[in-house]
């Protein structure tokens, strides 16, 4: 519903430039209204981000499963650092520092391992 919110504001925005320019804004007020945009798009690609990393981590639980039943153990060295490669090369392509990518893949993977060792426990 918020993504269909967002498309109708987009769309009275653009029909309503021509009649808006004729409207006396001030400064402030007009940088006010664009951060608020921005923070919008922000909050929303959060959202997504949430939803992505629980979806990743269900994943890891089904991955925990499987380790757990064939007695492999949780931490694999070597796929995790095929991750953060892969990783680092891709977030260098989005401008992002690998020191970015490697901190927050290396949270990621902690959490995963908790994931994977809660599977195993029980």
């Amino acid at each position: 519903m918020k993504k269909y919110n967002y498309i109708i504001a987009v769309l009275i925005i653009c029909c309503l430039g021509t009649y808006a320019q004729s409207i006396p804004v001030k400064k402030e007020e007009a940088k006010d209204i664009i951060l608020e945009m921005h923070r919008k798009k922000i909050d929303s690609l959060d959202e997504t981000l949430i939803k992505v990393l629980g979806e990743r981590e269900r994943i890891v639980k089904e991955i925990g499963f499987y380790k757990a039943k064939n007695n492999i153990p949780p931490l694999q060295a070597s796929r995790f650092q095929q991750i953060l490669d892969k990783a680092i090369r891709a977030g260098k392509e989005e401008g992002l520092s690998e020191e970015f990518i490697t901190e927050f893949l290396h949270a990621l993977h902690r959490e995963s391992l908790r994931i994977e060792e809660k599977v195993i426990q029980k």
